[in-house]
């Protein structure tokens, strides 16, 4: 049996990148909403007795998630022989527990609709914050890919005389293994809370920076006002203007003009989320690991 690789709606650069490296075959989706909004899908090839991959870039994933699990289970009727999941963006990670009475605990919901649908998981640095590994919440096969090899490479081609810094705490995981692979310092800011709507960026020595240029490193820019702060702080004790580097570009709203408005020399990001900064290609990666988590069925070019 072969690997096919079927793209939801606006992931199809995507899929056909990882296609190419796998060498697999794509299968063709027709797609439109009907006059009240629902979604119509159609799987235009034949899948039977295939292993399929859908590749599903889930930038906004309330919109799509019905057409997610569509398609999974139509894959499924159709007679796929497996139906995996290729998410280089996983959502629904940052309620990751019940702050509040009541409150949904949206990861652990969202691994389970998945798990249900798919029979493995493909993608890039999830937000783990209090879970330590996708398996504690996913029922299946979970691959996690990480961004720091090709993020350590784009620093060492790109920035001259790079000084990574980490922009709060939890920061401090992607930023230690790109320093490490790129064999620069690293530096992490703290955030000191005088209450619940009051954070203060600390700042520490700063004078290794001196004469280097700042590299801003986390795993998700969504509204991007964390990573201007720092940006405006480091500018502020007249360093270099700072790069700026997301694994995902979610960037809500004016994001990128606020990181721009705040001194940021650029910003960049892995192509997990198609966005005009994406400058970072981390399909050879998902590749091998859609290659690794299918039982080595296909070989990547």
């Amino acid at each position: 049996m072969s690997l096919q690789v079927v793209s939801l709606p606006g992931s199809e650069p995507c899929g056909d990148s990882i296609a190419r490296r796998l060498g697999a075959s794509r299968c063709r989706l027709e797609s439109r909403r009907f006059p009240d909004g629902e979604i119509y899908l159609r799987v235009v090839d034949d899948v039977g007795g295939q292993h399929v991959a859908v590749v599903a870039q889930l930038r906004d994933p309330d919109p799509q998630l019905p057409g997610l699990l569509f398609l999974a289970d139509a894959l499924r009727e159709l007679g796929a022989a497996s139906v995996g999941l290729v998410a280089p963006y996983l959502p629904y990670m940052r309620q990751d527990i019940r702050f509040r009475p009541g409150e949904a605990v949206a990861s652990r919901s969202f691994a389970k609709l998945v798990s249900t649908a798919f029979a493995w998981l493909v993608t890039v640095d999830p937000h783990l914050h209090r879970i330590a590994s996708l398996d504690e919440i996913y029922r299946i096969p979970t691959a996690a890919v990480s961004s720091a090899p090709a993020i350590a490479a784009w620093v060492q081609a790109q920035v001259e005389r790079p000084h990574l810094v980490g922009p709060d705490e939890e920061s401090m995981q992607w930023v230690s293994e790109v320093a490490a692979l790129a064999g620069c310092p690293y530096t992490v800011l703290r955030k000191h809370r005088s209450g619940d709507r009051s954070v203060e960026l600390v700042l520490p020595d700063l004078r290794a920076l001196r004469g280097r240029t700042p590299v801003l490193v986390d795993d998700i820019i969504s509204s991007g006002q964390t990573m201007a702060a720092t940006v405006g702080k480091l500018r502020a004790e007249g360093l270099a203007a700072p790069v700026c580097v997301a694994v995902h570009a979610v960037f809500a709203g004016d994001a990128p003009v606020r990181l721009q408005a705040a001194g940021a020399a650029r910003t960049v990001s892995c192509n997990t989320l198609p966005h005009p900064s994406n400058a970072i290609d981390v399909t050879d990666v998902l590749a091998e690991s859609v290659r690794v988590v299918t039982g080595g069925m296909v070989q990547v070019r």
